[in-house]
C-alpha cells in the first residue's frame, strides 16, 4: 500500500473535554471523519482501513470517543441492567444519562473547528453512525456527505439483538487483564458472525494494544445509556438533506438489518449497500466493499 502522510495522536480541547485524535493523508484532501462504536476505542478504525482511505483522496480522521480509550472520561452512572431494557421496550421509558447521543456529536464539531475544518465527510459505525446522524440534523452546514454503517435510527420497534448478542452486551465488565483478552475473543466471534480464522488470530493482539490504552468499564455502560435514552430518530432523519450512504451486513446479531433499512427507507434519497454474510464488525474480508462504498459516495457528494 502506498505510504500516506501521518499525524501522530494529539489531545483536542472540545466542547468542555479533550478528545484523542489522529490523522492520516494529506493535509489539503478531503476531510473524512471516523466515529467507532460503543466502547470501541479510535484503534477500532484499524491503520490499513484508514490508510487505504487515504490513497483514494482523503485526510482522515479517527479520534476516542468521550469516556473511551485517551479521551476524557466522564462520571457517574450505573451499568444498564435487563429491567432498564424492558422498560424502554414495552413502556417507552429512558433511562436516565449523563449525556446524550447530541453531546457526543457535538464533541465531533468542536473537533472540526480545532482542526480548522469548516465541512467534512462523515463515517460512522453503530453508535458512531447514530452520531453521525446526529451531526447530520444538528450540524448540516459542516456535513459533505453521511455514511451510516451498522447504526439504527434509535425505533424501538425494530428487531432486538439476538439473545447471545444481547447477553454479551449486558454481561458484567471482565475483571482481570486475561479475562478481558478472552472475552474480547469470544465477543468478536460473536459480531462476526461465522468464521473468520485471520480475524480470530489477530484478537488477541488487538485486546492486548486496546487494554494498554486504557479501559473504561463505566464509560461503556455511560455511552450504552446516552444511546438508549436519545430516542427514536426517525421523524427527524426525514429532514435530512445531506447525501446519504447506509451500509448493513445482511446477518448482523446487534444492530438487525431491518435497523439498516428502516434508516435508508426513512433519509430521502439515501443509498443502501447490504454486505452478504457480514455482521457487527468489519473484518477486513469486506474492506473491499465498505472502503470503496465510503469513498465513492462521498466522492460522488464532493461531485455533485
Amino acid at each position: 500500500m502506498t505510504a500516506v502522510p501521518y499525524q501522530a495522536p494529539k489531545l483536542a480541547k472540545t466542547n468542555g473535554i479533550e478528545l484523542c485524535y489522529d490523522i492520516f493523508g494529506d493535509a489539503n484532501a478531503e476531510p473524512l471523519v471516523l466515529i467507532m462504536g460503543l466502547g470501541a476505542q479510535m484503534i477500532f478504525w484499524e491503520d490499513e482501513f484508514c490508510q487505504d482511505l487515504a490513497t483514494r483522496g482523503f485526510r482522515v480522521i479517527r479520534f476516542d470517543n468521550r469516556d473511551i480509550g485517551l479521551s476524557t472520561k466522564m462520571s457517574g452512572g450505573k451499568p444498564i441492567k435487563p429491567m432498564d431494557m424492558i422498560k424502554l421496550r414495552l413502556f417507552k421509558i429512558p433511562p436516565e444519562s449523563s449525556y446524550k447521543l447530541w453531546d457526543m456529536a457535538n464533541d465531533v464539531v468542536g473537533l472540526l473547528d480545532v482542526l480548522g475544518i469548516r465541512k467534512a465527510h462523515i463515517v460512522g459505525l453503530s453508535m458512531g453512525g447514530a452520531i453521525a446522524q446526529e451531526i447530520t440534523m444538528h450540524h448540516p452546514d459542516r456535513v459533505l456527505s453521511l455514511t451510516s454503517i451498522m447504526a439504527t435510527s434509535g425505533n424501538p420497534r425494530l428487531p432486538n439483538p439476538t439473545k447471545e448478542a444481547m447477553a454479551m452486551l449486558l454481561a458484567p465488565a471482565p475483571k482481570t487483564k486475561d479475562e478481558y483478552v478472552q472475552r474480547f475473543a469470544s465477543n468478536w466471534k460473536i459480531l462476526r458472525v461465522g468464521s473468520f480464522p485471520e480475524e480470530e488470530a489477530k484478537d488477541g493482539e488487538r485486546a492486548e494494544k486496546t487494554f494498554a490504552r486504557g479501559l473504561s468499564p463505566a464509560g461503556v455502560g455511560r455511552q450504552l445509556r446516552a444511546i438508549l435514552a436519545s430516542g427514536d430518530r426517525t421523524s427527524r432523519l426525514r429532514g435530512v438533506k445531506a447525501r446519504t450512504l447506509v451500509i448493513h451486513g445482511t446477518v448482523d446479531p446487534l444492530v438487525r438489518v431491518e435497523h439498516g433499512k428502516q434508516v435508508a427507507a426513512t433519509i430521502p434519497g439515501a443509498k443502501l449497500l447490504l454486505v452478504e454474510n457480514m455482521g457487527h464488525a468489519l473484518p477486513k474480508k469486506f474492506w473491499p466493499a465498505v472502503i470503496g462504498g465510503v469513498a465513492d459516495h462521498a466522492h460522488g457528494a464532493t461531485k455533485h
